[in-house]
């Protein structure tokens, strides 16, 4: 039952080292040396095709390298293929990490006393307490309940939307169409957190954004094709936002001479929000695969029917 890790090949050595370490009795190789490819029962990749799929003929189950699955193309793999994502708590964490401080870098205003640094001017803003940030998270798995759970320790009045309205302890919930408006209203950091899905491509444009009070700002960390760029431009060139912290582009990289690069009021980073740490994701993988060997449920199996 040999496991086929397909991705970085450099991480793919340490990924190998580790698993012999902690599970010597599970096969383990880094593709392009499968080995036979009726022995592999198990891939793990970030990306992958049909055509790759298609050499190894026992598959029981695709894991998927990250939190995301949008880059392994669910529409192209065989319907009946199970699909795990990464929840592992390295990745977490970094989330946690990221999402936080730009959450309190726009709280307490550092991207603008950045730029009356840069303008060689000393002016003071008033100073809020975090109960007058009012912050709102789209998306309410893992990572979104885990970022919430920090955020409310700081004393955030903390939000969640999904499309059915979650239940978390200290959060508003709010559910679907019918109560988007209201999240949005009651929103002055929006942190996007969202699975990439066909329903949700495209969905920070205008009429999410406008919907947001004025002076709010964004935090995109989930997909880049989650955001309408000029939509985001116009809103901030307006002023009716105030910062946008982007971590996720479409294209990646973004080429050169795009807006974001030199807009003043856009904090860029290279898809760096959070990365899936070694150690703990093989610690992961072993117990996933020893549970499917067991019978038993899989954490992070992704409902097919609903992308994520």
């Amino acid at each position: 039952m040999t496991i086929l890790y397909k991705s970085d090949a450099a991480r793919g050595a340490e990924w190998a080292r580790l698993h012999r370490e902690r599970a010597p009795d599970i096969p383990f190789r880094v593709w392009p040396d499968a080995g036979d490819p009726k022995e592999v029962r198990y891939v793990i990749a970030w990306t992958v095709t049909p055509d790759f799929l298609a050499q190894y003929p026992n598959l029981e189950v695709l894991f998927c390298t990250g939190a995301g699955i949008d880059s392994l193309g669910l529409g192209a793999l065989p319907p009946s293929l199970p699909v795990v994502r990464m929840i592992e708590p390295g990745l977490v964490e970094g989330m946690v990490e990221f999402v936080t401080m730009a959450v309190l870098s726009i709280h307490r205003d550092a991207y603008a006393y950045a730029r009356q640094q840069a303008a060689g001017q000393w002016k003071a803003l008033p100073v809020k307490t975090a109960a007058q940030t009012r912050v709102g998270v789209l998306g309410a798995g893992v990572l979104g309940r885990a970022v919430l759970g920090r955020l409310a320790a700081f004393g955030f009045p903390c939000a969640a939307w999904s499309r059915t309205r979650p239940a978390i302890d200290g959060v508003e919930g709010y559910g679907g169409e019918g109560e988007l408006d209201a999240f949005l209203a009651r929103t002055d950091v929006l942190v996007c957190l969202l699975p990439l899905t066909p329903d949700t491509r495209g969905f920070l444009a205008r009429r999410a954004l406008a919907a947001l009070p004025r002076g709010a700002s964004v935090v995109n960390v989930g997909r880049g094709g989650h955001l309408v760029a000029p939509d985001l431009l116009e809103l901030l060139d307006s002023g009716h936002l105030a910062e946008a912290v982007i971590d996720v582009t479409d294209p990646e990289p973004l080429p050169a001479g795009h807006a974001f690069w030199s807009h003043p009021r856009v904090h860029l980073t290279p898809h760096i929000a959070s990365e899936t740490q070694i150690p703990t994701a093989v610690d992961a993988l072993i117990a996933n695969v020893r549970r499917h060997r067991a019978g038993e449920p899989l954490p992070g199996l992704v409902d097919r029917s609903r992308g994520y």
